[in-house]
């Protein structure tokens, strides 16, 4: 029988920051760990939407609302971040961007 409701929404939300948490700890690549953050902060903003609507108010949906956009700009920030650390060092790969000056 396929679960549903609150309980679904949780764990499919906790498997979503799980894969996010693991990629974060096992990958080397800059654009995978920043996906797996992202991945996180989507299985965040599941949980605050099914918190919200199991509870009967929208005050989950501003915060994600508010999340979003926030996380719009993350990504441009952070892709011109490892656009420009790819520019200077030809790699990236996260084992190779240990120095600060090369």
């Amino acid at each position: 029988m396929i679960a549903s409701g609150l309980n679904a929404y949780l764990a499919l939300s906790f498997a979503l920051f799980l894969i996010g948490f693991l990629g974060v700890l096992l990958r080397r690549n800059t654009l995978v760990i920043y996906m797996a953050l992202e991945l996180m902060l989507v299985a965040a903003t599941l949980a605050l939407v099914a918190f919200s609507r199991y509870n009967g108010t929208v005050d989950g949906d501003v915060f994600v609302f508010f999340i979003l956009t926030v996380a719009a700009a993350e990504v441009a920030v952070g892709l011109a971040i490892i656009v420009a650390l790819f520019r200077q060092r030809q790699t990236v790969r996260v084992d190779e961007l240990d120095a600060l000056k090369h």
